[in-house]
């Protein structure tokens, strides 16, 4: 989520392997998607998709899968890799609403899901995991908007917010973090309803910007969404990801590129976190509904 705090952390890897839960398809919602005419990877106008972008039930008996989620226009895109082949891209889908999504890993069809939105929502103050991905990202921590403290979210004035964010903790809030409320309050209240606390073990908040730069060894310095910085996230992928050239070059309706590359890059965060190899930001605090705040890299 971008603030001008400062803050430090170790981050210390996780060592503990994911275990995935039985198996049991729950079929998305479609999102009726159609071809869109966002600029693409190259900077070029989209024409027809290269790839159907309307949402297909993955096959159960192919999974269970990692999915790599990212806000966009339409909803949700969801880049999304079989367990069994980690680093071979499967599909792109563009959901309306996220339950299909965390239902998906309710019922074990998805393994590890991770998604680039805020999930634990601190009552007042910053949370350390935001505190410690700026950190991490350096003179890039402008990626990351600050979290909205719990009352703000169901505020539908970008004023009547702000002057709630200062009389708790002194802070306002970013038109950006605002515009993001309604999502962040959808994905609050699909999770309270779906995913008792074992499921935590399954559901992790991610950040793009962070997981390219643990792919490339440091922060980039390219905009994503310039034609530069899509090139770059994109040759990144094709090599962490072989093959998924096409999937992620394609249009959907709603996704814009660098969502889509957005999604794609926390499919690695994904396995990651299978493997027992993923490093966890924050203190291990939880919010007031037992929602972890932590950021896996």
């Amino acid at each position: 989520m971008s603030s001008n705090a400062n803050g430090s952390a170790n981050a210390s890897p996780s060592t503990q392997p994911v275990s995935v839960p039985p198996t049991v398809w729950v079929e998305p919602r479609s999102s009726n998607s159609s071809p869109t005419s966002e600029a693409g990877v190259n900077g070029t106008q989209a024409g027809e998709p290269t790839h159907a972008d309307t949402v297909r039930p993955l096959d159960p008996a192919g999974g269970p899968y990692l999915v790599g989620v990212d806000g966009c226009r339409a909803g949700w895109v969801a880049a999304i890799a079989r367990c069994a082949e980690p680093r071979r891209l499967l599909s792109i889908e563009v959901h309306e609403h996220i339950d299909p999504l965390i239902t998906g890993v309710r019922n074990g069809v998805i393994a590890v899901l991770a998604i680039d939105m805020p999930m634990g929502l601190p009552d007042t103050g910053p949370r350390r995991c935001d505190i410690d991905t700026r950190t991490r990202l350096g003179r890039k921590s402008s990626s990351v908007f600050p979290t909205p403290v719990r009352p703000l979210l169901h505020c539908t004035d970008h004023a009547q917010a702000v002057t709630l964010g200062r009389s708790i903790d002194g802070r306002g809030i970013s038109i950006q973090a605002f515009n993001l409320l309604p999502k962040i309050a959808q994905l609050d209240a699909s999770i309270r309803e779906h995913c008792p606390p074992e499921l935590f073990a399954h559901i992790f908040e991610a950040h793009p910007e962070a997981a390219f730069a643990d792919l490339a060894g440091d922060p980039l310095e390219s905009k994503k969404r310039s034609v530069e910085g899509r090139a770059e996230r994109l040759a990144f992928l094709e090599h962490e990801l072989p093959g998924c050239g096409d999937l992620l070059t394609a249009r959907y309706r709603g996704a814009a590129a660098d969502d889509i590359l957005d999604a794609a890059v926390l499919v690695r965060t994904a396995r990651r976190i299978l493997e027992g190899t993923a490093s966890m930001l924050g203190d291990g605090s939880s919010d007031r509904h037992g929602i972890p705040m932590r950021v896996a890299i």
